[in-house]
């Protein structure tokens, strides 16, 4: 799992600035708000790459490569996740939540679903 806290790249008395995404190819960035509990993913994608930045809140973070283990991390403000293709992953939401989420492949609009493919056994919850 590639979880790097972003850092301001400059502060001053006005406030930070800081650079999520650098040297990179993104098509599609999208906010997305989560109340307390919600669950996101429980999929993968073929060719997408997703990058997630949580602004707000705490997130429940799953992965796991196909047949690997589940590994599971919590992301608080400033955390930057990069979820490569064919990832599985899962998020839920341990308070209310708001995270951009920046993509390289077809996740924008109506292309929203087409590299989506949602898991047989979910991650969250998990089995029993």
């Amino acid at each position: 799992m590639n979880v790097v806290h972003r850092k301001p790249a400059h502060e001053d008395d006005r406030g930070a600035i800081t650079d999520i995404l650098e040297d990179n190819d993104v098509e599609c960035v999208t906010i997305i708000s989560s109340t307390e509990g919600a669950v996101r993913g429980n999929h993968y994608h073929k060719q997408t790459i997703q990058y997630t930045y949580l602004i707000s809140g705490s997130m429940r973070v799953l992965e796991q490569e196909v047949d690997g283990p589940v590994e599971e991390r919590v992301l608080q403000p400033g955390d930057l996740l990069t979820t490569p293709p064919t990832i599985r992953h899962t998020f839920v939401a341990i308070e209310d939540s708001t995270f951009i989420a920046c993509a390289h492949g077809s996740r924008r609009g109506k292309q929203y679903e087409e590299d989506t493919y949602r898991l047989e056994e979910p991650l969250w919850p998990r089995p029993a």
